[in-house]
């Protein structure tokens, strides 16, 4: 039966008997102490932290990576998020929705080099069956029985929920009603996209159409109880406060202990992963707020209001601050590095973090893997999302080894379950075999763009081009 650690909230966060605790999974922190430590503690002293925390669960040697590819097959979109620059409305000449044998071609290139599993996401298309879906898994599982796929975010339940009015009573009936068959036709495993931030004022204001907190987590909860594993995600650097990052991580763990508690022993799943990174500008609504400090009246020596609005048990309300939402304070390195080494600390039953060197860039990534991240993520064949808002780094098999092993680890190849596939310990290792690195320069990320390559959905009669680009 799964116990959670002790808790001391009479001790300071920054008292390092409390620490040495929490680093060896004997004590948890609450959420006044994260907040403590994320506001007071310097930034080497909570990596080091992080890092005796992740050593602990993880070993001194081996830190991962996996051979995946994210498809989003749609980006027609219901919600109307403000930070998000990849979802059209349906009309637009670049909207568009994949047909399956081109979506199986894409599966076909991942298997071609060695992947293992599929990250497959899209808009929230209302115009799509959910025989489309179940079909689609079927196709999948027949020509690729070896693929994971990881797929549909807790948003794209909701909104399943929603477009298909299934039978039950009540949410985690009707959530359970349109899992079960797409389970049965083969998803594997439920991924944490649209997480954002849980607080409620912040939701609201930048997830415009998305689920609430709430149904999000009770979308993960049946996932669990039909045996599937998740993973968590949040994306701060907007409006948000520090404490509303830290009610976000507590909501994933209290959450977590309730569906360990209740389905550990009957072989229920669990949230294997959380993976954080900063909200990424360009070319979203959002990213035209001004930052704090140059807006019009503003005053950088006063509190943020997103700091003035959040709480920790994530009941704060937009009425706390008139420039609430109408001005971001923008994360970067050491703000993301603080973040997650925090979520290390904080998530002590939560088994993998993720280092976003997909927004962050390869090298602070690869800094994250001293700040609590045990994993460095997928091999990034294609992105389509932070790519529309201006994000484009792209790593091969070899270069994501090479970053791993020049911060002191082994690279190991691992599956969804965090299983390790082949650890890249002989002179045959993907970085090892390189003998000249300038011709790794150039890398192949696929996106969905103008291109020559058309692709038309049968479902939605939409023409999709598909183009392969290099980037340096």
């Amino acid at each position: 039966m799964h116990v959670p650690p002790t808790v001391h909230p009479d001790r300071s966060g920054l008292d390092e008997g409390l620490l040495e605790a929490v680093a060896a999974g004997a004590a948890r922190l609450t959420p006044q102490q994260g907040l403590e430590i994320h506001e007071r503690m310097p930034l080497e002293t909570l990596g080091f932290w992080a890092d005796r925390r992740c050593r602990t669960l993880h070993g001194d040697s081996i830190r991962t990576y996996v051979i995946d590819r994210n498809i989003n097959y749609t980006n027609v979109c219901t919600a109307k998020c403000t930070f998000c620059a990849f979802r059209r409305d349906g009309d637009e000449a670049d909207a568009y929705v994949l047909d399956r044998e081109t979506l199986l071609g894409k599966i076909e290139e991942l298997v071609a080099i060695g992947g293992t599993q599929i990250l497959m996401q899209g808009g929230m298309h209302p115009d799509l069956p959910l025989p489309w879906y179940l079909e689609l898994l079927e196709a999948i599982g027949e020509r690729f029985p070896q693929v994971h796929v990881h797929a549909f975010s807790p948003p794209e339940f909701i909104e399943f929920v929603n477009f298909f009015d299934p039978p039950g009573d009540t949410l985690e009936q009707k959530i359970r009603s349109v899992m079960e068959p797409l389970r049965k036709a083969g998803l594997d495993s439920v991924p944490g996209g649209g997480g954002e931030i849980f607080a409620p004022a912040v939701r609201r204001k930048i997830g415009l159409g998305k689920c609430t907190a709430e149904a999000w987590l009770t979308v993960m909860r049946v996932a669990h109880e039909l045996g599937m594993n998740t993973s968590a995600t949040m994306m701060f650097g907007h409006i948000e406060g520090i404490a509303d990052r830290v009610h976000h991580m507590e909501m994933v763990r209290q959450w977590q202990d309730r569906d360990l508690a209740d389905f550990a022993r009957d072989g229920g799943g669990s949230c294997k992963a959380f993976i954080s990174w900063p909200f990424q500008r360009e070319n979203t609504p959002l990213g035209r707020v001004p930052d704090w400090g140059f807006g019009e009246g503003d005053d950088p020596d006063a509190p943020f209001p997103g700091d003035v609005v959040a709480t920790l048990d994530g009941t704060g309300v937009k009425e706390s601050h008139p420039l609430f939402g109408r001005r971001v304070r923008m994360a970067g390195s050491s703000a993301y590095l603080r973040t997650q080494a925090l979520s290390r600390l904080y998530l002590d039953n939560v088994w993998s973090i993720g280092s976003s060197w997909v927004t962050m860039g390869p090298h602070v990534g690869q800094v994250g893997l001293r700040y609590g991240a045990n994993d460095m993520g997928s091999v990034m064949m294609e992105e389509n999302v932070v790519s529309s808002a201006g994000t484009t780094f792209c790593l091969n098999e070899p270069t994501l080894c090479r970053l791993i092993r020049d911060a002191g680890f082994l690279p190991a190849q691992r599956n969804n379950e965090y299983d390790v596939i082949r650890v890249h310990d002989g002179p045959e290792s993907p970085d090892l075999r390189v003998e000249d690195w300038s011709t790794l320069r150039a890398q192949r990320l696929h996106q969905q763009s103008e291109g020559e390559t058309p692709a038309t959905s049968g479902a939605a009669e939409t023409t999709v081009p598909l183009t392969v680009s290099d980037r340096d």
